[in-house]
């Protein structure tokens, strides 16, 4: 049985990641592409390394801050204009800035939920206008384990991808009648720049609480998130799909 809204052979879309230059984000859209879709790579500070990836994936890269509707605005058109209409988004654009809470400063706090979970609001609405008349869409937020679980120093990149479940699953419903499914995948600790910046004692410690016992890869994460956006996962929506290694099972 053919899934609605999808051709029997599948259908090529047209894939926008945020965060997409590197680590989780540039894997996630080479796992799109592989799949035959045509990806734009989001990004904000990485130019150069947005356009190689883009290249490499005969895709195109776009700038997009997610903290600026108008931007966000902007790299949607451009993005139909090279390719068509968005059909697939990844809400992978995220920092952090981590602190304990009572060194915390607002700054600290108010960057992170407006790039991690406002950015995430923004270009989904953005994306869902046009999968709502075309009565199809996926949407996918990369969330995290201590989205669950919390982690100190965190408090602020914790609310965010805890804000992200919700944001999913009230998303999922919303939207579900129309075609359009809205996943989150948490990962665990991955083997990116980002946990690169932590010291070797504290990414040693990371690795002991992992039931597999070691960190993952980025394309471990793109794979599930290209999953989540094919035709074969029509019938997944709202879920909270954890590449943790087992970190976080019982949360």
């Amino acid at each position: 049985m053919t899934p609605p809204g999808a051709s029997a052979e599948g259908a090529r879309r047209v894939a926008l990641v945020t965060g997409g230059s590197g680590g989780i984000g540039r894997a996630t859209a080479a796992a799109l592409a592989a799949d035959g879709h045509r990806v734009a790579v989001g990004y904000g500070g990485n130019r150069e390394s947005a356009e190689k990836t883009a290249a490499e994936l005969g895709g195109v890269a776009v700038h997009v801050d997610v903290t600026d509707p108008a931007s966000v605005d902007a790299a949607f058109g451009e993005v139909e204009q090279a390719l068509g209409p968005v059909e697939i988004v990844v809400n992978n654009a995220g920092i952090n800035a981590d602190g304990l809470l009572l060194r915390m400063g607002e700054e600290q706090w108010r960057s992170v939920v407006a790039t991690n979970l406002d950015g995430a609001y923004r270009v989904s609405k953005r994306a869902a206008s046009g999968m709502v008349r075309r009565r199809w869409g996926r949407i996918v937020n990369m969330g995290s384990v201590v989205g669950s679980t919390g982690a100190p120093g965190q408090a602020n990149y914790a609310a965010t991808k805890a804000g992200l479940i919700g944001l999913t699953r009230s998303l999922a419903r919303e939207l579900g009648s129309r075609g359009i499914t809205v996943n989150l995948v948490a990962p665990g600790p991955i083997a990116t720049a980002m946990i690169d910046a932590v010291g070797e004692d504290r990414r040693a410690e990371m690795t002991a609480a992992v039931p597999l016992g070691r960190m993952g890869a980025p394309e471990e994460v793109g794979a599930v998130v290209a999953f989540l956006c094919s035709e074969g996962a029509a019938y997944v929506t709202g879920a909270v799909v954890p590449v943790d290694g087992g970190l976080g099972m019982g949360h």
